[in-house]
């Protein structure tokens, strides 16, 4: 505990009334401050790093994709995708533009729904085309996504020039 010690005041000193200094103790409070700071670190747990693996293709040269299952995601700037079905040449559906989050799950679950109802039964596959203007955290938004919409089939892929000019005419490169 802290303590308090005087100073002695020499005998026979005119005045009665000296004051005295005071020196206060605190290496207890120390040790305690310390023995704190130590429980706490070692007891605390510490978040742990959540990592999603991700399957890359082996190499070798592409095989074929059915184009009736294919849905590409462009990602362009303004935290804004592009998506259609199919393959840029002639796309299946017109491309739109939409946001992330609760558009982007949207389409992915309808979209998922059609192409499962019209391939008998079949799952979609999800090309994502990164663009130079898009931002890391949308890839990993993208990821997300598609994980929470259970879409096990996907791939990032680089994007095609028909792609940067589908990008350029909705204005989000």
């Amino acid at each position: 505990m802290a303590e308090l010690n005087y100073s002695p005041v020499k005998s026979g000193s005119k005045r009665a009334l000296k004051r005295m200094p005071l020196r206060i103790d605190l290496t207890a409070m120390v040790d305690l401050a310390f023995l704190l700071i130590t429980f706490f670190m070692l007891t605390t747990s510490l978040s742990k790093p959540r990592v999603m693996p991700v399957a890359m293709p082996a190499d070798g040269p592409p095989g074929p994709v059915p184009e009736t299952r294919t849905v590409t995601l462009c990602l362009g700037k303004n935290n804004q995708v592009l998506w259609y079905l199919g393959m840029a040449d002639r796309p299946l559906t017109p491309p739109k533009v939409i946001s992330y989050g609760k558009d982007l799950r949207v389409a992915l679950i309808e979209t998922g729904k059609q192409i499962f109802k019209s391939s008998g039964g079949k799952d979609m596959i999800v090309l994502i085309k990164p663009s130079v203007h898009s931002i890391y955290s949308n890839l990993v938004e993208t990821i997300d996504e598609l994980n929470n919409t259970n879409i096990k089939t996907y791939a990032i892929a680089a994007i095609s020039p028909k792609d940067i000019d589908l990008l350029k005419a909705k204005g989000i490169n």
